[in-house]
């Protein structure tokens, strides 16, 4: 299944050479302001009956809550929807520069206000069993954010460092699987922030950042008064192959796809297109 909303979100040639140049970029409105609402009352769904693929830090005992959840659209109406029909395939798409995206997970983040937990510095692609350049997420604000209240900073340019780092659970509690892991050493950014070209983007309701799952990210805790929530979608481009290891994020396995390692990740039912360039868009 294709999406089939109309563009909402324009993206210029601005856009485009931030993303190469920067590894991210804002989209201001990338979503119909409809899903705003929805977003929200997902959020509350899943924070009174959490997934399967849950994680909660109010579990450890913290102050505030740092709430995720994940792989829901085979499951949740909203989030099926979101993810075929809002126009965020489009986004990683025509940014990434490719012929058809596929779909990987989504991913909803919730931090309660006066939530000290950050989400720690770190590179998406370690965690994920796809190897590529053109691998990205979007992730959608439903919530006004400022830095300060838990948006996102970026290392500008780490995209393009060429640096494979190791992927470290977020969570004493954390899942076991990022025990076993491969690659270099992530410096201690928040310990060396002056060394790096830090940017952090402000957002509304609405607005989506786009990412490169090579960029270096993190967040600091919500210290507002309000529900941080947001949505993120994660894409995988024309180059990415299946690359299935023992760190690997455990939602989707070798035992539930019939992508062969080392190629390119051809399962409609697992990794379905979200999008796909026309004559019109090329």
């Amino acid at each position: 299944m294709t999406e089939t909303t109309a563009q909402v979100g324009t993206l210029t040639e601005a856009h485009h050479a931030a993303f190469r140049r920067d590894g991210v970029v804002k989209v201001e409105q990338a979503v119909d302001p409809a899903w705003i609402e929805r977003m929200l009352a997902l959020a509350d769904r899943q924070l009174d009956t959490p997934g399967r693929w849950a994680g909660d830090s109010a579990r450890e005992g913290g102050i505030g809550r740092l709430f995720t959840d994940r792989y829901l659209w085979q499951t949740d109406t909203t989030v099926h929807d979101f993810v075929f029909r809002s126009g965020v395939a489009r986004l990683a798409g025509e940014l990434l520069g490719c012929e058809r995206v596929r779909f990987y997970f989504d991913h909803l983040l919730v931090k309660e206000p006066h939530t000290p937990n950050p989400t720690p510095w770190h590179q998406d692609i370690g965690y994920w069993p796809f190897l590529g350049r053109q691998i990205a997420s979007v992730w959608v604000s439903a919530t006004d954010l400022t830095v300060q209240e838990s948006s996102l900073e970026f290392i500008r340019g780490s995209h393009l460092w060429n640096r494979y780092f190791t992927p470290k659970a977020f969570t004493k509690s954390g899942s076991t699987w990022a025990e076993q892991n491969e690659g270099d050493e992530l410096p201690d950014i928040e310990a060396q922030r002056g060394d790096h070209d830090i940017v952090g983007f402000d957002v509304k309701a609405g607005d989506a950042l786009v990412f490169s799952a090579w960029t270096v990210h993190g967040s600091p805790g919500n210290a507002g008064a309000h529900r941080r929530v947001a949505l993120s979608t994660r894409w995988v481009g024309d180059d990415a192959v299946w690359h299935p290891r023992p760190a690997s994020d455990p939602s989707v396995t070798q035992a539930d796809t019939i992508a062969v390692p080392g190629h390119y990740p051809a399962d409609d039912e697992r990794f379905p297109v979200g999008w796909e360039r026309t004559p019109a868009s090329a």
